[in-house]
Parts: structure tokens; C-alpha cells; sequence
């Protein structure tokens, strides 16, 4: 059943994705839709915020259908090694400002966060299986330093629903370096950010480091995604990290 869910999503995503490019093809470049995405296998699902990390291997799988100045961006993520869920979100984005320096994005989505529980029932124990519901909006400005340097701010609010945490915030100040030529075709994507995380009545500070390596013209690429907690009493560890193989289209 699992594996059967997981197929079908599958088959979902390809089908979105061969109808908006022939919608492309038929609308011509004044209606232009965009489709891109992204096909990602890691051996530790971690996350920002850590009530919503997996800690075992993970597949996610992205999508982006952009028309103008909006885009519907889902991502489905499962666990490797069962196929169960994790976690689905629906990023609707509007880009509020395009220039050449200066660009501003919001967006909201609605989340299911996956999870496994077990309970002792007449002495047998059930599993049984659960689905926590958040919504979240956020802001994005960036501004470009130069074409391989950029800097931004990044904030957003959850609020949830039937689950323990009912509110986190999130407020990140990052950096991107993107299209470092190593030579050979190869280049290398840093993205360093220091972050703020409050959860409820906990917060914290914490810092990340994104490194993706990738070859032009070729679709696959490898990021590694370190985490560092600063000074937080939400619980966590202190060092996380993980290696993900992607697959771009």
C-alpha cells in the first residue's frame, strides 16, 4: 500500500509536469509557463526546525510551475526505508519585486507532517498513524552584491494545528555564492545563513551551511547540509548534517 502511494505520487508529479509543458508549448511565450523540479535522495531527512526532522534516510520530490509572477511549489517527502510519509507542503509564491539588484517574495502553504505513534490497547499494541496540520506564510527580500553574490533575509510563521507546537518563527540571514568555478565543468553553490528559531516558549540561535557541487550540463548534483546550534534551549542537537544526490529537470 505504501509503495503503491508512493508510485501513484510519482505518476501525479510526471503527469503535472507533461501537461504544463505542452500548455507552454500551446500558449507560446507571451503566457509562458515555467516547470522545473527535482528529484532528491538523503541520508538524514533533517529539518530547520527540529519537531519536524525525520533522522533517517529520505527522498523528496520538488516541483515548480511558475507562470509570471506566480508559482505552485509542492514537495512530497518520504521515508526511505518504510515509504511512509513525512511531510507534504504547497507553496503558493508571488514574486512582489524583479530587478536585476533588488527582489521580494511572499508565500503561504498549507503542511502535513507524518508521524508513527504506538498504543497499548487490551494489551495489544496498535500503530497507528498521524497527521499534523500547520500553515505557514513568509517573506523573502535578497539583494545582489554581484552576479555570483547575493545576500538576504528570510522570515516566516507557522502556526499549528493538532500538534504540540502552535507557533514557530523563523528569522534567517543568509548568503548565496553560487556558479564558483572549480574548473572541469564544475562548480560549487555555498549558502551560509544564521538563523533565530522560536517554538512556542523556547527559542534559540542556531547556523547553517549549504555546499552543492554540480557539473554543467549535467542533471545530477550532491549538497551536504551542516547545522550548528549556537545557544537554544529547544531541544536538539548540537551538530546535524547530511548528503543529499539530486536529480534537476
Amino acid at each position: 500500500m505504501k509503495k503503491s502511494i508512493t508510485l501513484y505520487l510519482c505518476l501525479w508529479l510526471a503527469s503535472i509536469v507533461a501537461y504544463s509543458q505542452n500548455d507552454t508549448i500551446q500558449q507560446g511565450t507571451t503566457n509562458k509557463i515555467i516547470v522545473s523540479g527535482a528529484i532528491s535522495a538523503t541520508n538524514n531527512g533533517i529539518s530547520l526546525v527540529p519537531a519536524f526532522s525525520l533522522e533517517k534516510p529520505a527522498t523528496i520530490f520538488d516541483l515548480a510551475v511558475r507562470k509570471n509572477k506566480f508559482s505552485f511549489e509542492p514537495q512530497l517527502a518520504f521515508g526511505l526505508e518504510d515509504a511512509k510519509p513525512w511531510y507534504f507542503v504547497f507553496w503558493l509564491k508571488y514574486k512582489l519585486i524583479e530587478s536585476s539588484k533588488f527582489n521580494l517574495g511572499v508565500g503561504v502553504h498549507p503542511g502535513f507532517l507524518f508521524s508513527t505513534s504506538y498504543l497499548n490497547v487490551g494489551g495489544i499494541t496498535k500503530e497507528y498513524f498521524t497527521t499534523a496540520r500547520f500553515f505557514v506564510g513568509a517573506i523573502a527580500p535578497s539583494y545582489s552584491l554581484s552576479k555570483k553574490v547575493s545576500i538576504g533575509i528570510y522570515y516566516q510563521l507557522s502556526r499549528g494545528y493538532n500538534i504540540d507546537l502552535r507557533q514557530s518563527q523563523f528569522l534567517g540571514i543568509n548568503g548565496n555564492f553560487s556558479d564558483l568555478g572549480l574548473g572541469g565543468g564544475l562548480y560549487v553553490k555555498i549558502n551560509p545563513q544564521i538563523y533565530y528559531l522560536k517554538n512556542d516558549n523556547l527559542d534559540g540561535f542556531y547556523a547553517n551551511t549549504s555546499i552543492t557541487l554540480s557539473k554543467k550540463g549535467f542533471p545530477f548534483s550532491i549538497s551536504s547540509l551542516l547545522n550548528k546550534k549556537l545557544n537554544s534551549d529547544i531541544p536538539s542537537k548540537n551538530f546535524i548534517w547530511n548528503t543529499t544526490l539530486s536529480y534537476t529537470f
